[in-house]
C-alpha cells in the first residue's frame, strides 16, 4: 500500500516538472532533432563496411561481405602505413602542441594590463579563424623554396632548404601549422578554469611570502589539474583524428608516404575509388580504436583520482 503511494508521488511529481519545464524542453527539441539526423542516423551507413556496397543498387541490395573488408585492411600495407603516420603525428602534437596553450593561459593570467591582455587574445585567436588552405600559404611564404627562409639563405650564399616538401619534417611542420592555427582558440577553456580560481588564494599566499612561481605551482595548476586530465583524456580520444584537408592539401607536395593519415586513406582507398565499403571498414576500424583509447584514458584519469569525462 505505502509503495503504491510511493509510486503515485513521483508520478504526480514528473508530471510537475515536465509542465514546469515544458518551455525548455520545447526549446531542446530542434537540437535534439539535429543531433539525431546528422549524428546518429548516418550511423546506419556502418553496415556498408561489412558489405560490397553498390550506391547504384542500395544498401538493401548489395551483397554482404562480412569481414573481407576488415581482412583486405589487415592485408594492406599502405593501410598500416597510414595507421603508423596518424599514430607517430599524434604523438608529436601532443608533445609539442597539448602543453602550448596552458602555457599561453599562464602567461595571460601573468598580464596585468587589461588592454595588453585583449590585444594579446586578439592576436592568438586570429589564426583559428583562416582556412588551411590560407594557413598553408602563410607557410609557403616563409618556408617554401621561394619563400622569406631560403631567400635569406641565398642572400647569404647558404644553400636552401625547402622545408614545404621535405617528408623528414613533415611531422615538424604540420603540428607547427596546428600550433599557429589553434593554440590561441585553445587557451579558452584554460582561462575559464583560471578565472574560477579563488583569487583571495592568490592574496593570502602573497601575504605569506609567496613568490609568482610558488603560487603558480601550488594554486594555479593545481586548479587547472581537472581540466588538463579532461582536455588530455578528449585528445587521447582523438588521437587517430590528426586531420584532414590539412594533409590532403600538402601530399602531393611531401608525398603520400609521409602525408597519408587514417582520414586521408579512407578518402583515396575508399572514396575516389568508389569502393566505399573499404572506405568504410578503415572509418569503423578508426571510430572503434578512438573508444578503446577514450576509455582507456578516463579510465586512467579515474585511477588518478580525477572525474575525467565523467563522475564515477
Amino acid at each position: 500500500m505505502s509503495t503504491d503511494r510511493s509510486r503515485r508521488g513521483e508520478r504526480a511529481g514528473r508530471l510537475v516538472r515536465l509542465r514546469r519545464d515544458r518551455t525548455l524542453l520545447l526549446m531542446t527539441v530542434p537540437a535534439v532533432a539535429l543531433l539525431l539526423v546528422f549524428n546518429y542516423v548516418p550511423l546506419f551507413g556502418i553496415v556498408t563496411a561489412f558489405q560490397y556496397y553498390d550506391p547504384l543498387i542500395g544498401v538493401r541490395y548489395s551483397d554482404w561481405a562480412g569481414l573481407e573488408q576488415f581482412r583486405r585492411l589487415l592485408d594492406d600495407p599502405v593501410f598500416w602505413q597510414a595507421l603508423k603516420n596518424t599514430l607517430y603525428l599524434s604523438f608529436v602534437q601532443l608533445i609539442l602542441f597539448f602543453p602550448v596553450p596552458i602555457a599561453l593561459a599562464l602567461l595571460l593570467n601573468t598580464v596585468v594590463s587589461e588592454r595588453i591582455r585583449n590585444l594579446f587574445q586578439s592576436v592568438v585567436y586570429l589564426p583559428h579563424f583562416f582556412s588551411w588552405v590560407l594557413t598553408i600559404t602563410v607557410f609557403q611564404q616563409m618556408l617554401g623554396g621561394a619563400g622569406m627562409l631560403n631567400q635569406f639563405l641565398r642572400d647569404h650564399s647558404i644553400g636552401t632548404w625547402d622545408i614545404m616538401t621535405d617528408p623528414d619534417t613533415f611531422a615538424l611542420l604540420v603540428t607547427s601549422q596546428a600550433v599557429w592555427k589553434e593554440a590561441g582558440w585553445g587557451i579558452i577553456v584554460f582561462l575559464a578554469a583560471l578565472s574560477a580560481i579563488n583569487s583571495e588564494m592568490y592574496e593570502a599566499a602573497a601575504a605569506d611570502g609567496a613568490g609568482r612561481w610558488r603560487r603558480m605551482w601550488h594554486i594555479t595548476l593545481p586548479g587547472l589539474r581537472g581540466v588538463i586530465v579532461l582536455m588530455l583524456v578528449l585528445r587521447l580520444g582523438n588521437a587517430l583524428s590528426v586531420g584532414f584537408e590539412q594533409f590532403l592539401i600538402q601530399r602531393a607536395a611531401v608525398g603520400h608516404d609521409a602525408a597519408d593519415v587514417l582520414d586521408t586513406f579512407a578518402f583515396y582507398y575508399g572514396i575516389a575509388t568508389n569502393d566505399y565499403s573499404y572506405g568504410a571498414a578503415a572509418g569503423l576500424f578508426k571510430s572503434v580504436i578512438s573508444l578503446l583509447l577514450i576509455w582507456g584514458a578516463n579510465k586512467l584519469a579515474h585511477a588518478f583520482g580525477e572525474d575525467g569525462l565523467y563522475r564515477r
